[in-house]
Parts: structure tokens; C-alpha cells; sequence
């Protein structure tokens, strides 16, 4: 197993999710983070929706993005869900905020 760490929480492990950037100890996906953010919730708020991430996991997930932006939004958009197979009440809650 070959592990590559790149912040203190973030890290590459080709086993998990093919390499692509994670919060260490977990399967977290740095772009999860990320999009939370996007999606303007503030970083304070997300460990409430990922309560087991910390604080300090999140705030080093957005560095690391702002530091590797093309990287990470390659990720965002290769995992991208299409509007239509989204659940309607998924996006009718999405289209709330």
C-alpha cells in the first residue's frame, strides 16, 4: 500500500477512490468538501453535514483545493451527476438555497 501525503489531512492512497485526494483516515474525497463549500455553506458548517470530519480536516481540504484548483474541479466534473438523474426531491431542496 503506497501512500502519499500531501497536507497534514489530506492524502492519496491508489487503493481508495483510484488515488484521488482524501481526508486521511477516511474516504472523504477533498471535492466533497469542496462543493459543500461551493454550494455556500460555510466552512464551520460543513463538519455538521460530514460530523466526521473535523474542523481543522476542512479548513486543510480547502487549502489544499486552493492550491490544486484545476486538479480537484477535474474531479468535481468527472463526477458530476446530470440534473435528470437527480431525485426531485433532491434538487427541489438544492434549488432552496
Amino acid at each position: 500500500m503506497t501512500t502519499e501525503i500531501k497536507t497534514r489531512y489530506v492524502t492519496r492512497q491508489p487503493e481508495i477512490l483510484s488515488g484521488e485526494p482524501i481526508i486521511v483516515g477516511t474516504r472523504t474525497p477533498v471535492r466533497a468538501i469542496v462543493e459543500n463549500w461551493r454550494l455556500g455553506m460555510r466552512p464551520e458548517e460543513i463538519p455538521s453535514h460530514l460530523p466526521h470530519l473535523s474542523l481543522a480536516q476542512v479548513f486543510d481540504a480547502l487549502s489544499f483545493y486552493l492550491d490544486n484548483q484545476a486538479e480537484i474541479n477535474d474531479y468535481i466534473e468527472r463526477n458530476h451527476v446530470s440534473e435528470d438523474l437527480v431525485h426531485p426531491r433532491v434538487q427541489a431542496r438544492l434549488n432552496q438555497r
